[in-house]
């Protein structure tokens, strides 16, 4: 294989860098409005009605109107998705790959750009949008590479009398719906992961950040990428998204989002429809209630700093952020509480145009009233130690919020907030705190701060996430050294960025001949 390096991530407190990102913002600023259309096999279409794309931090400004698709244009794109495919699958493997490796370039080139637009389209601080658009080259990179080797087929065993071949072929038409949270670089790894492997793709991103999304196809397209292979297609899920779940010639769908979304398709998934002669895969990732669990063993600073990048990072609207943290024995739960809540204080919330800004806006008004009405409860359910506040006055803002002595049973222990919350509890022993960290439904990530030997192993062993971390906070898995997925609720376990992911998106075909 091609060796593979991740994308470093962009050190701030350099100058240059800085400066670069202030440019990168006038830019953007000074594009903020347009519109655009809908691309259907190469072609771009401008509908009547329009999605409007806001800026989270400050809710008057408009980020873009895109066209909305309906129906009648997710049937247009279908058909030429479905047409494309027929050439598409036959491009050598080699030229796929090409296309990906040079959209990754182009990205890079991007970079500022693409992160200033990631500031405002989606409310990311720089640090954040940084390794959003790090991530996404970091798909395209690994994925052309893993594409280089499954090209190769496996080995079979050998038969004197018999030549054997076992190799991957792509499935067909492909339905991305993506999430806002990382709208580069899920949007752009659940895509090309589709492509790379010779499917065709309609994408339908989320409504919130559908001008990111253009972006990318635009940057797909000067790669090279033949038209129809992407088709650009947001919309209503209820309407558009329905129809292409449903629809007889699509033979995968790859879904990002919350739990009840992603089992309502991959129960629709599962109703064979008129003309369909296949079993459609769905590939999802649908979310968790991520646990940091501290013993008195481990070092309670790193513990503390673990805790709260994890559970704050982004306003706490990752899949794999820290919701929870259970600390085991009295000593090691007043102290790491006590600085968990000196270092929260301490982070700045606010515009993430801002470079000092660590906490900027939540994603929209149905995400702050979510939230706020999970403090309400909160308040009830535990003792209030940080945060609290909130203000939607301009934009949708949140303050990282702690809750102590809280129940295990408890619904801001139990369920998936997508916020800013935090809820602290203690155990009597470690076998009790992993107890505690398994009694959700979900399976996603997790953390141990320890520095014993054994607690490790046994959370090696009995904590039942997809992605386990020692000694680190639980969020910013890096492609290609840990592969993303998780268990129970939270999804497929596809791993993404991983080496059996593309695999999803092929089937294996084995052919004999006896000589």
């Amino acid at each position: 294989m091609i060796p593979y390096k991740s994308e470093p991530l962009t050190d701030f407190s350099i100058e240059e860098n800085r400066q670069a990102y202030l440019e990168a913002l006038k830019t953007v600023e000074s594009e903020l409005g347009q519109e655009y259309p809908l691309i259907i096999g190469g072609e771009r279409i401008t509908t009547e009605q329009k999605i409007t794309s806001y800026n989270p931090s400050d809710k008057s400004q408009v980020v873009g109107f895109v066209s909305k698709a309906n129906q009648e244009l997710a049937e247009k794109a279908m058909q030429i998705a479905d047409s494309t495919f027929n050439t598409w699958k036959k491009v050598n493997p080699e030229v796929r790959a090409e296309v990906l490796f040079k959209a990754a370039a182009i990205a890079r080139r991007r970079k500022f750009e693409l992160c200033a637009w990631l500031t405002k389209e989606a409310g990311k601080p720089w640090a954040q949008a940084d390794g959003d658009i790090a991530e996404g080259i970091d798909f395209l990179e690994y994925y052309g590479r893993q594409m280089l080797e499954l090209a190769k087929g496996k080995p079979l065993a050998e038969n004197q009398n018999q030549i054997n071949k076992y190799t991957y072929i792509p499935l067909g038409v492909g339905v991305v719906i993506s999430p806002w949270n990382f709208p580069f670089a899920i949007m752009a790894g659940t895509t090309v992961a589709g492509v790379v492997t010779g499917n065709t793709v309609l994408l339908k991103p989320a409504s919130t950040t559908p001008v990111i999304a253009y972006k990318f196809v635009e940057i797909m397209e000067e790669a090279g990428l033949p038209a129809g292979v992407i088709n650009y297609i947001p919309g209503s899920g209820a309407e558009v998204g329905d129809y292409l779940v449903d629809h007889p010639r699509t033979r995968f769908i790859s879904f990002t989002g919350s739990r009840d979304v992603g089992l309502r398709i991959n129960e629709r998934a599962s109703v064979l429809n008129e003309g369909q002669i296949w079993i459609k895969r769905v590939i999802a990732e649908m979310g968790g209630k991520d646990t940091i669990v501290v013993d008195d063993h481990a070092d309670f600073e790193l513990a503390a700093q673990s805790i709260v990048t994890s559970a704050f990072g982004f306003s706490g609207q990752k899949c794999s952020a820290c919701s929870r943290a259970v600390i085991v024995g009295d000593q090691a739960y007043e102290t790491v509480l006590n600085r968990v809540v000196e270092l929260t204080n301490e982070l700045i919330v606010g515009d993430p145009a801002n470079g000092e800004t660590f906490v900027g806006p939540v994603n929209d008004a149905g995400a702050f009233k979510k939230i706020t009405d999970y403090i309400e409860i909160g308040k009830g359910e535990g003792r209030l130690v940080a945060g609290g506040n909130a203000d939607d006055s301009k934009g949708y803002f949140i303050h990282p919020t702690v809750f102590a002595e809280v129940d295990p049973q408890a619904r801001i222990m139990q369920e998936e907030i997508f916020g800013p919350v935090l809820a602290v509890t203690k155990a009597k022993d470690f076998d009790e705190a992993i107890d505690i960290a398994n009694n959700t439904e979900y399976g996603l990530t997790g953390a141990v701060l320890s520095n014993n030997r054994f607690h490790l192993e046994k959370a090696r062993e009995d904590f039942h996430v997809g992605n386990l971390y020692f000694n680190r906070g639980c969020t910013a898995a890096t492609v290609g050294y840990q592969p993303f997925g998780g268990f129970n609720m939270s999804g497929t376990d596809s791993k993404a960025g991983g080496p059996d992911y593309l695999t999803l998106h092929m089937q294996a075909k084995t052919v004999s001949e006896s000589l």
